[in-house]
């Protein structure tokens, strides 16, 4: 288990993460979420003691990270992919991490094989494409065989078959009963990935929770209606202190009353009803409604025509954070 407790980091006059807590527990897939400059990144090096907080706590199964004994054994980390020597192969480049490590050398062939990169082993990574480079990064995180794991941005480069390979990695890794700790900007692939979300904006956390949890957090659910006695039924709706909302296909988005209050209302009243679907707003709609104040960056449509044009606020509130 990761558990970060009230720690606070600063740079210079930047508070870049401030006074955040959190728990990452084994065997789910937990995502971390936030828009640029949060203090993901920052975060993250904190918990492998790459930073040190100026306040509170980051451990790893209730240990810093620096009084683990073999780290790799225990931890593994893909925070920088490209953070490796470009002269060196894949392999020697992991055989370097296993001997610091006491990992045997035969597992430096396993890790290469399991993330599709047996055929370049003896290749200069500096020649890698970013999907290699970032699979080679995977490789290093998993050569200790840690029950503890994070994972900065892991399919950044990679094609369709890549990030499926990711999406389905981590999830055996997190079925093994591993702590599995995910950054990433797509929404749309941590709604099929995560289990479980930490949410944080300008350093603070704003939720923690499932990913269903987080969703029903936010204003985008409604209920889809259809009815073949439509008037009456938008007006009883009304009464009620539902916001109702005609659509081209003539049904009706109803917010303010649950379905079965929906049903209910109806059948008292003699209506029949010949659709009643609750909708929930997608991952990415939850995360711009309740990120939306902790935006740095924005961009606003163009008033010259242009879709394209965008003006963008530059003045980053958290530099140093990601």
């Amino acid at each position: 288990m990761i558990q970060v407790q009230g720690v606070t980091k600063r740079y210079k006059d930047t508070v870049a993460v401030d006074d955040l807590s959190f728990n990452v527990r084994e065997g789910v897939v937990t995502g971390f979420l936030g828009p640029n400059g949060s203090g993901k990144s920052t975060t993250m090096r904190m918990i492998m003691g790459l930073d040190a907080p100026d306040g509170g706590t980051a451990t790893i199964d209730g240990v810093a990270f620096h009084g683990v004994g073999l780290p790799l054994r225990e931890v593994g980390a893909l925070l920088e992919a490209r953070a490796i020597h470009p002269g060196r192969s894949a392999f020697n480049h992991l055989w370097f991490l296993a001997q610091t490590n006491d990992i045997p050398r035969q597992r430096v062939s396993e890790v290469l094989e399991l993330v599709g990169l047996s055929a370049v082993a003896h290749r200069r990574v500096g020649k890698f494409s970013l999907g290699m480079g970032q699979r080679l990064g995977i490789a290093a995180a998993l050569l200790g065989d840690p029950a503890t794991l994070l994972f900065d941005e892991p399919i950044n480069g990679l094609d369709p078959e890549g990030i499926l390979w990711v999406r389905n990695l981590l999830k055996s890794l997190a079925a093994e009963g591993r702590t599995v700790f995910v950054s990433s900007h797509l929404m749309s692939e941590m709604a099929l990935t995560a289990d479980q979300l930490v949410v944080i904006g300008r350093g603070r956390l704003i939720s923690s929770g499932s990913v269903s949890d987080f969703i029903a957090e936010s204003s985008g659910q409604f209920v889809r209606v259809r009815s073949p006695e439509a008037t009456a039924l938008e007006a009883l709706l009304r009464t009620q202190g539902a916001h109702v909302v005609a659509e081209e296909d003539g049904s009706f988005s109803v917010s303010g009353l649950d379905a079965a209050a929906i049903g209910t209302l109806a059948g008292d009243a003699g209506l029949h009803l010949h659709e009643l679907s609750p909708q929930m707003a997608s991952l990415e709609e939850a995360f711009m409604e309740l990120t939306r104040d902790s935006v740095d960056y924005r961009g606003h449509p163009n008033t010259h025509g242009s879709d394209d044009a965008v003006a963008v606020n530059a003045t980053p509130a958290h530099p140093q954070g990601k």
